[in-house]
């Protein structure tokens, strides 16, 4: 049996890397920081069929020691910290968290078994003020926030790594991925709560910043497999994740007050305050290659992704407690 180590798994990606994994015969570990918040987090259906430990991203002494008490054959390194929508709080303990922790994963892998497989979810942030659109793997980058540059640290050290130690490290430059289970900080989590909210009549209104700004939306649940899938091929490489196609947010709302027959025009306000500048240069990616070499296609496309999150918004609203109080019947 496999044996596979996910950080973040109580988030979006970890929790579908964790149902994935199950589905294909893995013994599944869950690294989390904190126990007690991960066993509240996690579906009950996923808690009793993963095992949680506790992992800190700055200490590589424990790390080692996980690594040698469960014979792990993958890791997916899937934790990250982002701090301020511009991603800029925090920077030090961004590096941390996100840059030097990866190189500490890589240290450990080499000292206890360089046959564990390890995949990294990395980042189109990277790319940051992009030269050319849309990007693939040969793209230089230029990351213009904190996150991207600790992003671009961690995917330097494991072609690093691969080259000099010759460990199998792979990283999966991910571009914006969105699932019923994306955090509310998120534009696209934001907007379809929000018309959940409104079609309950709870709320008659969403501000939101440049409804023009488009971003190459995908679903977590084919990025995911992305990975998965870059862990199976014989050598170990860098690819591109993404649709290769970009929506604006005023297409989101579109589709996503559009699933109630509603009308956006009638509830979203643009707020000058989070308004974003369209970029000179698009970030779109280009994922020829993990389709040619891995065989990687998406299934969920991007109406139906947002009409599944627009429905299970909808579903955890009138599922609270006291709904009925709120004028859901």
């Amino acid at each position: 049996m496999k044996a596979a180590l996910i950080t973040g798994i109580t988030g979006q990606d970890g929790s579908y890397m964790a149902e994935l994994l199950l589905t294909k015969g893995y013994r599944v570990i869950g690294a989390v920081r904190d126990m007690q918040n991960a066993k509240e987090t996690l579906p009950t259906a996923l808690m009793q069929r993963v095992e949680l430990v506790v992992w800190d991203m700055l200490d590589q002494c424990r790390m080692a020691e996980i690594l040698a008490e469960y014979r792990l054959t993958e890791i997916y390194n899937l934790a990250a910290y982002s701090s301020g929508t511009g991603m800029f709080n925090d920077a030090v303990d961004i590096g941390e968290v996100n840059g030097l922790a990866v190189a500490r994963i890589l240290d450990a892998i080499r000292t206890v078994d360089a046959n564990i497989r390890f995949c990294q979810a990395s980042s189109s942030e990277m790319f940051g003020n992009a030269l050319e659109s849309p990007q693939l793997e040969a793209t230089p980058f230029r990351p213009r926030t904190p996150y991207g540059a600790a992003k671009l640290y961690a995917h330097s050290m494991i072609q690093i790594y691969r080259q000099h130690y010759g460990l199998y490290g792979c990283s999966a430059i991910l571009f914006n991925h969105e699932s019923p289970r994306r955090g509310l900080g998120f534009v696209t989590r934001k907007i379809t709560h929000a018309v959940a909210k409104i079609k309950l009549g709870l709320v008659n209104e969403l501000c939101l910043g440049n409804l023009d700004a488009r971003r190459d939306w995908g679903f977590a649940g084919d990025y995911v497999r992305a990975m998965w899938l870059m862990l199976q091929h014989p050598d170990a490489d860098d690819y591109v994740v993404a649709t290769g196609e970009t929506h604006s947010v005023r297409e989101l709302c579109e589709i996503a007050f559009g699933h109630f027959n509603l009308d956006y025009r009638d509830y979203v306000r643009e707020d000058s305050a989070s308004y974003r500048p369209i970029e000179s240069i698009q970030l779109v990616g280009n994922s020829k290659k993990a389709r040619n070499q891995l065989g990687w296609i998406p299934e969920i496309g991007f109406h139906e992704m947002v009409s599944r999150m627009v429905d299970a918004d909808l579903r955890k609203l009138i599922e609270q407690p006291g709904a009925t109080k709120i004028g859901v019947s």
